[in-house]
């Protein structure tokens, strides 16, 4: 597996009020032929994140069609799981009607936040992304009582899967929070049955984040591909025969840090998809997505 960067796509400069900096976890939606819409998470000048987009042709993707004038999904109201800010999660299509499903931001003392997995669903009519409800469709429980982190839905046959991140601790280090990516199903994509099984764990004591999966099924193998970090992130790559049971190939992976420029200290946040025959893959830099989000395809062999 080798991937070929195609470049920088997008990096917010205070555009907007609300799109200050970062243009983090990018996720592409088909629109029509070769046009897509790349959802993103960005942030106003006190780190609220919210989520916006971009329309982008893929035989041009470095020039930008059209921009959001207004956040798709903002922060909830003042004491809700998602008041300090919405970060995209990822997109799927249910029967002709898209989910949206996003990490809601809670700013707490103690620790520096207490996270919660939301859903919003597209309103055709109006044109817009709505919440299914003011509270998380999964929360923290006696399975996973710290903090979550992001999640990736995938519709497989009759059942939904869903990766997501699990704090294991919290403590006063950064390099304490210990996350690592657990599975959960359900049948309607919204009520999720999960009992702690760790999906994806470290590989070794300098790591202690595991992030923000990306799932795809080539015949009966699931691939995934993740972010992982001890003092940068990297991209990693991992296998699995039932979804469930994962084996970390990251040497596997095919793409690193640049030598200079825009993601030449971490990448991270990966989103795949196929088009026309090819697969493309979206992903963020340094900073976390501060410098942006750029694209690459994956060279046949």
């Amino acid at each position: 597996m080798k991937w070929r960067k195609l470049g920088h796509i997008f990096e917010p400069a205070n555009n907007y009020l609300w799109m200050q900096t970062h243009a983090s976890n990018p996720v592409a939606v088909h629109i029509a032929g070769d046009a897509y819409r790349i959802y993103f998470s960005c942030r106003d000048k006190t780190n609220v994140s919210s989520i916006g987009y971009i329309d982008i042709d893929l035989k041009s993707p470095f020039k930008i069609v059209s921009i959001s004038e207004e956040p798709v999904l903002g922060p909830g109201d003042l004491g809700t799981f998602d008041d300090s800010g919405t970060s995209l999660c990822n997109i799927i299509r249910v029967k002709g009607v898209q989910y949206l499903y996003y990490l809601g931001w809670n700013l707490s003392v103690l620790v520096p936040w207490r996270n919660s997995i939301g859903m919003a669903v597209y309103n055709e009519p109006a044109g817009k992304y709505e919440k299914i409800r003011n509270a998380p469709i999964m929360d923290r429980s006696s399975i996973d009582p710290f903090s979550l982190s992001y999640c990736f839905v995938m519709q497989d046959n009759d059942i939904f899967r869903m990766w997501y991140g699990s704090n294991l601790s919290w403590g006063k280090d950064r390099k304490d929070m210990a996350y690592v990516i657990k599975y959960a199903d359900s049948n309607d994509g919204i009520d999720w049955r999960r009992d702690g099984d760790i999906s994806l764990n470290f590989n070794n004591d300098a790591e202690y984040a595991l992030a923000r999966p990306c799932v795809i099924k080539d015949g009966h193998v699931y691939k995934m591909w993740y972010s992982y970090r001890g003092l940068f992130y990297r991209i990693g790559y991992a296998e699995s025969k039932d979804g469930i049971n994962w084996n970390r190939k990251d040497e596997l992976v095919g793409i690193d840090v640049s030598q200079s420029g825009w993601d030449s200290e971490m990448i991270c946040y990966p989103n795949i998809f196929d088009h026309n025959g090819q697969r493309y893959m979206l992903y963020n830099g340094n900073g976390y997505g501060r410098s942006g989000f750029g694209l690459a395809v994956l060279d046949h062999d």
